[in-house]
């Protein structure tokens, strides 16, 4: 991976979340083997060195933060080579992305308050990286001009019921050297029921929530601090000791104290209340991005990757059969696959698993999970 970084005015540093508990791509997907350290999208490199690789035209490898859990970090560490093992932190608990997102703000505050963060999941696909790039390269300045706080907002194809929604308002016109829209955000949303989201979707000025936050290290622990004062104390004494030898252990022990909520219900619906006041602003994430939370949502990226509309199926193995066969997901590799007069299936062999569901059902595949883990069966999750 090449290190060089942007010419970018401000100083930058991506946190890539990178926790995860493997079940929405299970079988492929364990505890010790979650989505975003695989390779799905096609590209041959997994999710989470593509997130990385789309990041280093704004930031130098070595000024990455990554934020896992203890299962995943040494997988992790050996795709990410070039990131330095003491800037892969290994969350003792899992506590939502609040805690993660506040503990990389505390400890870059102590040194480079002004400094911008952005918050990226690893688990996302991005079809045109020239204009993620430009985007990310303008969120970056509207943050850097005063206590902002930043949301990519992608715009919605359907009324999805599992992704957040970001009610934009006026054009935000005091950022002049910006050259991509920038808009005050009103409102958020999360995950409305069917009946809204075809509403969000009709009215036009709702986009989805893209999971992706840009501010300066001080605005957000400033927010953290007024929203929620009682997770402030235990993560400025876990930055605090920061490269000590302590660190670790002050990580389990502070951690552990931790309220365990997302960043939007923590600082953003809060914030936003403030209305104009609130200093949020979205940017559009119109640069083909994808979530992949689930086979079904996979199987349609793969499908826009096709140049020929013709391909119905997508057949991951070693020789595939189609007869009358349409919008199919098969994952076997090494066997061959013949499918006959079956439509939208989704497949997935492993050496000790099979899923066999409809592409419909694909969002629930969490409840095979928590079935095998009711049962004992703890090799299989």
């Amino acid at each position: 991976m090449s290190t060089t970084p942007s010419d970018a005015q401000h100083k930058f540093i991506p946190v890539v979340l990178a926790g995860g508990s493997g079940t929405r791509f299970w079988p492929r997907s364990r505890k010790a083997r979650a989505k975003q350290v695989l390779s799905l999208s096609g590209s041959g490199e997994t999710m989470i060195q593509e997130t990385v690789a789309r990041l280093l035209p704004v930031a130098p490898v070595t000024d990455f933060l990554v934020i896992t859990n203890g299962l995943l970090a040494e997988t992790i560490a050996g795709q990410l080579p070039n990131v330095p093992q003491e800037r892969i932190l290994r969350e003792p608990c899992a506590r939502n992305t609040a805690p993660a997102c506040a503990l990389a703000a505390m400890i870059v505050e102590r040194t480079a308050p002004d400094t911008v963060l952005g918050v990226f999941p690893s688990d996302h696909v991005v079809v045109d990286g020239a204009r993620f790039t430009a985007v990310l390269q303008a969120a970056i300045a509207v943050a850097a001009a005063g206590e902002n706080i930043v949301v990519l907002g992608a715009p919605p194809t359907r009324p999805e019921t599992g992704y957040g929604y970001i009610k934009q308002g006026d054009t935000a016109t005091q950022f002049g050297g910006v050259d991509v829209p920038v808009r005050c955000v009103q409102r958020f949303t999360e995950k409305p029921n069917i009946d809204r989201a075809i509403e969000f979707v009709s009215d036009g000025n709702y986009s989805w929530n893209a999971g992706i936050f840009l501010w300066s290290a001080k605005t957000l622990c400033n927010a953290i601090r007024e929203h929620r004062p009682a997770m402030a104390e235990p993560l400025e004494k876990i930055a605090a000791a920061f490269g000590t030898p302590e660190f670790e252990a002050v990580f389990a022990t502070e951690y552990a104290k931790v309220e365990n909520i997302s960043i939007d219900y923590a600082v953003l619906e809060p914030r936003s209340a403030k209305g104009a006041k609130s200093n949020i602003y979205c940017l559009p994430a119109d640069f083909g991005w994808n979530d992949l939370g689930s086979w079904s949502a996979l199987h349609e990226h793969r499908m826009s990757q096709l140049a020929s509309a013709g391909h119905a199926n997508i057949v991951e193995s070693g020789h595939a059969l189609h007869l009358d066969a349409f919008g199919n997901y098969v994952f076997a590799p090494g066997k061959a696959v013949a499918l006959l007069g079956v439509s939208d299936l989704i497949v997935v062999e492993t050496e000790d698993a099979i899923l066999i569901t409809t592409r419909a059902h694909s969002q629930e595949v969490g409840r095979v999970v928590s079935e095998f883990a009711k049962a004992g069966r703890t090799d299989l999750v």
